[in-house]
């Protein structure tokens, strides 16, 4: 895979965004390749491979079932393309908003090689409770 079409990139996007919503990390995961490298904020050294990005997925869908992605524009990039999102981040009585950014870039089989995620989450952070240790 060389380049992606606008027009690619968006049906990808239509494919895998829903599988973040709904708890069903197998089907996230299938989306990857097993070489996979993904970086998100709460990962921010990134995790290297399918295998430890799926035991992450499970942890994070788990907790977090009822998020709703959807793409707000494509740009493409050499081997896939720049995503830019919106996701609606219920937590607890509270939902949150956010537009960030994501790189998406495929091996030649048509899966997902490198996912980098970028938003600013200081709100969500803000607002969940502090432990009893000090720690966030």
């Amino acid at each position: 895979m060389n380049s992606m079409s606008v027009e690619d990139a968006r049906a990808f996007a239509l494919r895998w965004l829903p599988a973040w919503t709904g708890n069903q990390p197998e089907l996230l995961a299938s989306f990857y390749s097993d070489d996979t490298f993904y970086l998100d904020p709460a990962m921010p050294d990134g995790l290297q491979g399918k295998a430890p990005l799926l035991a992450y997925f499970r942890k994070l869908l788990a907790k977090n079932p009822d998020w709703v992605w959807s793409q707000i524009e494509a740009i493409p990039l050499e081997n896939g393309f720049l995503n830019k999102w919106h996701v609606t981040m219920p937590v607890g009585t509270e939902s949150f908003e956010f537009v960030g950014v994501c790189l998406v870039q495929f091996n030649d089989a048509g899966k997902i090689r490198r996912n980098e995620v970028y938003f600013d989450r200081s709100r969500l952070l803000a607002s969940l409770p502090r432990r009893q240790d000090g720690g966030a």
